[in-house]
């Protein structure tokens, strides 16, 4: 059994949600409900079919509309791990620290490069992490409190889930220095990031220990599943590069969110119109059960 749910950006009409299972079943779905419409922009369709064919039958591309397939089994996850920059806040941050250094420019085409996938992660890293040598360690507190917001509707998703017994991941292939605030304040159970190493008050231009990087986030994925007893069907990722694409491909439920297009490609659901809240709604929880504090 599959369902498939529509989170309009505004407001989800009846025949939006009759037209999309029209869609479907012109593709080999065989209907089975199609549910009421949610908060006034979300709305299921339970269907059976093959999945890959119905997903592509769905998309509109003039729509204002999210549509995510995926089976009915395991539908609310039990863990999420998430992707920091351009994910759970609305910035890069290695981008923006280089802001205090006069290079921000320089900086931020490499990170775009590596987020398509056209360079190597840890090489590119490196590099950029290189160019900030002899930049003050007060610029990262700048940066946290002048450039730093936290993306729409990423409390509501972890802390909701958190509510409801998930356990809940932040893994970045940036620095400890911005995802251990971050993830406080957003509430997450734990997270993983590049340490960037530090003599006096200065960032030498090196990292230490062992990069984050794509495979490790896979890793981590697959080892707090088994610590924690699930299969990964029960669980979510998401991220937005191409360095997330993993930890995407592993989980059961793998999620591109405003994404490169490579990572949207290997994704189960790409959100590109709605905030994290979509997140809730794919897993069948409406706003009448969202914890925000």
């Amino acid at each position: 059994m599959l369902i498939a749910t529509l989170i309009a950006a505004d407001q989800l009409e009846k025949g939006e949600l009759s037209s999309a299972a029209d869609r479907l079943a012109d593709a080999g779905a065989r209907i089975e409900q199609i549910g009421k419409i949610i908060d006034g922009k979300a709305g299921d369709i339970i269907c059976e079919g093959e999945i890959r064919a119905l997903r592509e039958a769905l998309p509109i591309d003039e729509a204002t509309i999210d549509f995510v397939l995926q089976p009915a089994e395991a539908r609310e996850k039990k863990l999420l791990i998430s992707d920091m920059d351009s994910t759970m806040i609305t910035v890069e941050c290695i981008d923006e620290l280089a802001g205090y250094a006069g290079i921000k420019d320089q900086i931020a085409e490499i990170t775009e490069r590596a987020m398509l996938g056209e360079l190597d992660f840890e090489e590119a890293l490196r590099g950029r992490v290189a160019l900030l040598a002899g930049l003050e360690i007060s610029a990262i507190d700048r940066c946290l409190d002048e450039k730093v917001e936290i993306m729409p509707g990423a409390k509501t998703l972890v802390r909701t889930m958190a509510a409801r017994g998930a356990k809940t991941i932040l893994v970045s292939g940036g620095f400890t220095r911005f995802a251990e605030p971050v993830a406080r304040d957003i509430g997450f159970d734990s997270s993983e990031a590049n340490i960037l190493e530090e003599q006096g008050s200065q960032l030498t231009g090196k990292l230490a220990g062992p990069v984050v990087d794509a495979q490790r986030k896979a890793e981590l994925l697959r080892q707090t599943a088994q610590s924690q007893g699930l299969s990964l069907t029960q669980c979510m990722a998401v991220g937005d590069g191409a360095n997330d694409i993993p930890m995407i491909a592993l989980a059961g439920t793998g999620v591109a969110y405003r994404a490169k297009p490579k990572a949207a490609a290997a994704a189960d659901a790409a959100i590109k119109h709605n905030d994290l809240s979509a997140l809730l709604y794919i897993q069948g929880i409406g706003a009448d059960e969202w914890k925000t504090e």
